[in-house]
This record gives C-alpha cells, sequence and structure tokens, in this order.
C-alpha cells in the first residue's frame, strides 16, 4: 500500500427487508452522514465515524413498520463487508488493538483483532429493554452483524455502568477507538501483512 491509494470501500445491500448503501474511508476525518430511520442507530454511527476518524455514508430503507431489527442488522452486515473491502489485503496495518473507554459511570474494554477470523464475545447486559425506542437486544445484534463481515475477532465488555445509553455508547466509541489503532499503517512492517502465515 502506497501513501496515494486510498482505503475505501462501498456496498449496496439489497434484500426482501432492506435497501442499504454504505460508503466507507479509513482514512478520513470523522465526517459522517447518516440516516438509517432508526434514530439512536444513527446516533451510534455517526460516533464510530468520528472517533474512528472514518468518512463515513449510511443510507438505509428498512421495514420499520416491522420492528428495528433488520434495519440494525443489515446496516452492521453491510458496514462489516465495507470495512473487509477498504482494507484488502491488509498489508501494514497493525492488527491488534484494545483500550478502556470510559462513559461518565460506565466503563467498556474493547479488544479487536483484524484476524481475517470472525468471532465475537460481547458480555454487556442491559437493565432495561429500551433506550427510548430503540431496542436494546439490537446493540449486540449490530456487533454481530459488523464482526463477522469484517472479519475480525472482537471482544466487548462492559465491567460497569448504571445508564443504558452510556453503557451503549461506551461500546461504539470503544470499537471506534479499537479500529482507528488497529487500521493504522506501521512504518515497521515495511508494508508486510501483519502475519507468520503472510496472509489475514
Amino acid at each position: 500500500m502506497t501513501e496515494t491509494t486510498l482505503r475505501a470501500g462501498r456496498v449496496d445491500r439489497r434484500t426482501a427487508e432492506t435497501d442499504v448503501s454504505v460508503a466507507l474511508t479509513l482514512d478520513g476525518t470523522g465526517k459522517a452522514s447518516i440516516a438509517t430511520g432508526v434514530g439512536f442507530l444513527d446516533h451510534m454511527l455517526e460516533l464510530l465515524a468520528r472517533h474512528a476518524l472514518f468518512d463515513l455514508e449510511i443510507k438505509v430503507t428498512g421495514d420499520l413498520h416491522v420492528d428495528q431489527h433488520h434495519t440494525t442488522e443489515d446496516c452492521g452486515i453491510a458496514l462489516g463487508q465495507a470495512f473487509a473491502q477498504a482494507l484488502g489485503d491488509k498489508r501494514g496495518i497493525r492488527r491488534y488493538a484494545d483500550l478502556h473507554l470510559p462513559m461518565d459511570e460506565a466503563l467498556t474494554r474493547v479488544a479487536v483483532d483484524i484476524s481475517g477470523r470472525p468471532f465475537l464475545v460481547f458480555r454487556t447486559a442491559f437493565a432495561r429493554e429500551k433506550i427510548g425506542v430503540f431496542d436494546t437486544e439490537l446493540v449486540r445484534e449490530w456487533f454481530q452483524a459488523f464482526a463477522m463481515n469484517a472479519g475480525i475477532t472482537l471482544h466487548v465488555e462492559t465491567l460497569y455502568g448504571d445508564n443504558q445509553h452510556h453503557i451503549a455508547e461506551s461500546c461504539y466509541k470503544g470499537l471506534a477507538r479499537a479500529l482507528r489503532h488497529a487500521v493504522e499503517v506501521d512504518p515497521r512492517e515495511g508494508g508486510r501483512v501483519p502475519s507468520t502465515k503472510g496472509s489475514l
């Protein structure tokens, strides 16, 4: 990868339940244009873009007359696919990252390995079923869809917290900050794939 190579992905996903368009640039400034029809999800994805310094455009038309599940899950799928596309063969990246992300009284630990082996460990519990009108169980559904389609190993664990909005926000911000570091180009790698196998 050269300095002029644009690490970007674009995915259009259409099903009988949703129509999702995603455009992602990894080496961005945090610009976001998000319109999923689900206000809380829009907010979380705007945070993700801003704290990862990804430029992100997402537009979704979904079957919200049914519920928010398909829109949320398919958004995670498409964004994960765009992320994998943008990374290409993963040459020169740092690959691993972890951090603790505080959000007021909540603290979440996030660890990521851009491994090509999708796996999610999600140890975050919500005391209530809703944040406003958003189903809290859909937070995990989004993370599952994103991790599986991005091809990453992702561990998310909220160590403590009381406010449900803060807990969810700490998960998304933690993911953003971890991805921001993991996708950075490490000049010491010299353009190599960061694996003894030679591929990820």
